[in-house]
Order: C-alpha cells, then sequence, then structure tokens
C-alpha cells in the first residue's frame, strides 16, 4: 500500500473504532498477528485490541479521538492526537471518578502487506491518572 493509504487506514480505524464502536474494522485494517505495545502490557491481535477498545468506550462512554497530526514514510505512520472523554465506568480496576480528560498521545504504527501489524504509543501515563482522579499503580 501507499503511504497516502496507510494514512487514510489509521484514520478511518480511529474514527471507526474509538469514536464509533465499530469494532468489525479492526478485523479489516488490523493482522492476525497485529501487536499493540500498551503501557499495561502487549495486546495481541484483533479480539485483543476490540477488548482494549470496549474497555475504554466504557470507562469513557463519551470518548472521541482527534489526530492534530500524522507523518508517514515506507511502511511506518506516526500521528499525535488527543483522547477526550469522562471517566465514568471502570476502567482497569479503577472507579470512575466522573472527570473529564484530554489525555495526548503520540503512536507509530508499522504496516505490512497492507494490514497495521505493530503500534507503539508514547504517552505520559501520570498525567492520564492525574486527570482520571485516580492514583496510579505501584509496584
Amino acid at each position: 500500500m501507499s503511504v497516502e493509504e496507510n494514512k487514510a487506514t489509521v484514520r478511518r480505524f480511529i474514527e471507526e473504532v474509538f469514536n464509533k464502536g465499530n469494532m468489525a474494522v479492526a478485523d479489516e485494517v488490523l493482522a492476525s498477528n497485529y501487536v499493540y505495545h500498551s503501557g499495561f502490557g502487549d495486546i495481541k491481535g484483533p479480539e485483543g485490541l476490540k477488548q482494549f477498545a470496549t474497555m475504554l468506550r466504557t470507562a469513557l462512554p463519551d470518548i472521541h479521538v482527534t489526530i492534530d497530526d500524522m507523518v508517514a514514510e515506507r511502511e511506518m505512520v506516526a500521528y499525535r492526537f488527543k483522547l477526550m472523554g469522562t471517566f465514568k465506568g471502570e476502567m482497569m480496576g479503577m472507579a470512575p471518578t466522573g472527570k473529564q480528560i484530554t489525555f495526548p498521545e503520540a503512536h507509530f504504527v508499522r504496516f505490512e502487506g497492507g494490514k497495521e501489524v505493530e503500534e507503539t504509543p508514547f504517552a505520559d501515563s501520570l498525567n492520564l491518572y492525574q486527570q482520571l482522579g485516580v492514583r496510579p499503580p505501584t509496584g
């Protein structure tokens, strides 16, 4: 796929899966060996990502992700975005606080054969915990 097609795939994935909750798109754009290198451990395959996205959409029912910048070269796409929402449901064992968040992140996505195979996020997790109004996990 071309660089522009890869960028369009990332945009479609964010819009459909996270903003609209259309989990079927994960099966279309993620390779079966997809790995998301989360700060909470690796999330594997389309099913793992759908579970993660569903958890986020439950915890932040008004979630909206806005892509601010995107660059790409060959099989790599890098994008910077803001995740916004209100913490109204349990998330990874944390009780909801009702706090609104605006959380910036940057991700690097690697493509093979027209599908996303690897994604590495970079984010300030302490900022997220502070905005959520919870204590970060210890250990």
